[in-house]
């Protein structure tokens, strides 16, 4: 949905006084959370929280005016934060992460792809506002959370994978075969198993080799293209004796 139709750059507070109103989109697949978003942000008066959608791509298709995306790391789309980050840098906007309880690793994802800072959806109300409003205005947001998961980066050495080769790998290590990835991206077998021979070279220049599709798949869960596999719940059930 589409919050606020307001087009200005500034509200009115007083007869001269005017404050410079910062445009928060939220990419968020709970609803119950975005409705609380938009609860926390009604009474600031200098912003805005103008679109809520439940992709990046969603977002995009909108083609809102924003000075902020609020990005919930883990969606149900299967979309990889970094991934997210990027396509949302890619139009100009920055990111500051709204987590849950998310692992490090998916924390690290966004880290490594730019995004301002982190805030946790447990915060106080005043926090978050606080939050946002930096990041709205284009400074970093430093947490403990944040600064454990930059502390925790194991630092891996970018490989500098072409938009398109990182679409090739996603796909590839993903589990589908090199036939299926060409249909799905519009290129020729020939061209996928060429783009494939170039990922595993740069990926062995960098002292990260991938031999294996296995290995393949380890390198783009590592660098953000895919996400982490999660362990399936346990069922610790012992029968009664």
């Amino acid at each position: 949905m589409t919050l606020g139709t307001g087009e200005s750059t500034g509200v009115e507070t007083g007869a001269t006084e005017q404050v410079h109103l910062r445009r928060i989109g939220l990419v968020e697949d709970h609803e119950s959370v975005a409705v609380g978003l938009q609860a926390i942000l009604s009474d600031e008066a200098d912003l805005a929280l103008v679109a809520v959608a439940t992709t990046v791509d969603e977002l995009l298709l909108r083609g809102p005016q924003l000075d902020l995306v609020v990005l919930d790391l883990r969606l149900g789309d299967g979309s990889s934060p970094r991934s997210n980050v990027e396509k949302l840098h890619g139009i100009g906007v920055q990111v500051l992460v709204y987590t849950g309880a998310e692992n490090p690793f998916l924390v690290r994802s966004a880290a490594r792809a730019g995004v301002l800072g982190v805030v946790r959806k447990s915060e106080p109300a005043a926090a978050i506002v606080s939050a946002i409003r930096r990041a709205a205005d284009g400074n970093q947001v430093v947490t403990t959370d944040w600064a454990a998961a930059i502390d925790g980066d194991p630092h891996l050495p970018d490989v500098g994978l072409s938009p398109r080769q990182r679409e090739v790998l996603a796909l590839y290590a993903s589990g589908e075969k090199a036939g299926r990835v060409a249909r799905l991206a519009g290129l020729s077998e020939q061209t996928v198993n060429d783009y494939l021979v170039r990922i595993r070279n740069k990926y062995a220049e960098a002292g990260r080799p991938a031999p294996t599709k296995t290995d393949l798949y380890k390198r783009a869960v590592e660098d953000g293209w895919l996400p982490m596999p999660e362990l399936p719940p346990r069922s610790d059930v012992s029968p009664q004796q």
